[in-house]
């Protein structure tokens, strides 16, 4: 059998069977409470499934890659409703099979083989999304990894890199907010960003997909401070999805939006190796994306779990209020071993750190810490959350 890739030898293992390999051969401590997974909960739009089956006959059809026109409209409207922007429907915005497809493909797409006659580098915040680090090896690029902590206000501060690596950056890599910390990039921080990208000339990819879970104020977006700015269209590539704003990560209704140039290129790769989405999905994705009801009761529910967290570990030491988002990033002494105390004293199944991030100069970010996903009902999440905090402190 032909050997794996050796661009690909270099990446850790993936978060979830790491942990099965420190967990499963021990027993639960209590009933079994899985708190890793980011999979929302809540209740899913109440007419999703009926627009599915009022239009099941398409199921026979080729859905179209680029999307059908309803759809690429509801993405711009969309983004005209929440962030002011106004985008062509045309060349500027495509489906996606959820924001990860996109996450990657766009490097293949976008990534050039050499940047000033050099190897190219991908800038990704550390700890990472693990489909950021898959796609710098996809395109042979180096990946540099940026660590974001309580000292940086958990965003990479990529401007502190030296120019040699600078020069070199092809793409850059932020989520916002941000998993698993829950940081806001503030429109301070995306136009030092972007005003760092047009000097180097490299792109900004923002994973945008927690940007409807929020406390109060609605977290800026990429794109709106990059137009609003004045900045190359060009120099932004966005990425949104329904899976976290609207309960439906099996629908696997994203978008991905740009300038036109950058656009092309994505769609163009899409007619060769996309999925595109069924066209029932799509009449319903629709309908969702032109929807905010839900979204406004489900951030509602999420809020409440905020507070819950709050009051919870309010006098927990290093606690961190997270701004956005739905996940915990708890101060440990060693994640694995908190994972493995939670797991055999009380059942409670959190993720290390450690497995989200990467080792730079001996040191990985997420070491100290792991990640609580509140995506349970909130009696569920106060009941668990206390058990945790009484463990963990004990």
């Amino acid at each position: 059998m032909t050997a794996f890739p050796e661009r690909f030898a270099g990446l850790p293992e993936y978060a979830f069977p790491r942990l099965r390999s420190l967990l499963d051969a021990h027993a639960p401590g209590g009933d079994v409470v899985h708190m890793t997974i980011g999979e929302p909960k809540h209740a899913m739009p109440d007419f999703v499934s009926r627009i599915i089956a009022e239009t099941a006959q398409d199921f026979g059809k080729y859905p179209p890659n680029e999307g059908t026109p309803e759809l690429r409209g509801a993405f711009t409207d969309w983004l005209e409703r929440r962030y002011g922007i106004d985008i062509s429907t045309e060349n500027q915005v495509m489906p996606l099979n959820g924001t990860r497809e996109g996450l990657f493909n766009a490097a293949i797409a976008l990534c050039p083989e050499e940047v000033r006659g050099a190897k190219p580098v991908i800038l990704i915040p550390n700890p990472f999304y693990q489909v950021y680090a898959v796609a710098a090896a996809a395109v042979g690029a180096e990946p540099v990894f940026v660590s974001a902590t309580a000292e940086n206000g958990f965003l990479p501060d990529y401007a502190s890199l030296p120019p040699e690596i600078l020069t070199r950056t092809a793409i850059a890599y932020i989520c916002s907010p941000g998993n698993p910390q829950g940081a806001v990039a503030d429109r301070d921080y995306w136009a030092n960003l972007i005003a760092l990208a047009e000097k180097h000339d490299f792109r900004i990819f923002a994973d945008e997909c927690y940007s409807e879970i929020y406390r109060d104020a609605p977290p800026p977006g990429a794109m709106e401070v990059a137009m609003f700015g004045g900045a190359d269209p060009e120099r932004v590539v966005i990425f949104h999805s329904l899976s976290k704003r609207s309960n439906l990560p099996g629908l696997r209704s994203g978008f991905v939006a740009s300038g036109p140039e950058n656009m092309a290129r994505i769609r163009q790769l899409r007619a060769y190796a996309g999925a595109p989405l069924p066209l029932p999905l799509q009449h319903a994705a629709a309908a969702v994306w032109a929807d905010e009801d839900h979204v406004i009761a489900s951030r509602k529910l999420y809020q409440e779990k905020y507070a819950i967290a709050d009051a919870v570990f309010a006098d927990y030491p290093g606690y961190h209020k997270p701004e956005a988002g739905f996940f915990l990033w708890l101060p440990v002494d060693d994640g694995e071993a908190a994972a493995m105390k939670l797991w055999t004293e009380t059942g409670i199944r959190v993720l290390p750190g450690a497995y989200l991030a990467r080792d730079v100069n001996g040191a990985n970010p997420g070491k100290e810490y792991i990640r609580v996903a509140l995506v349970a009902p909130k009696e569920e999440t106060q009941r668990t959350l206390e058990t945790m905090r009484d463990c963990l402190l004990n």
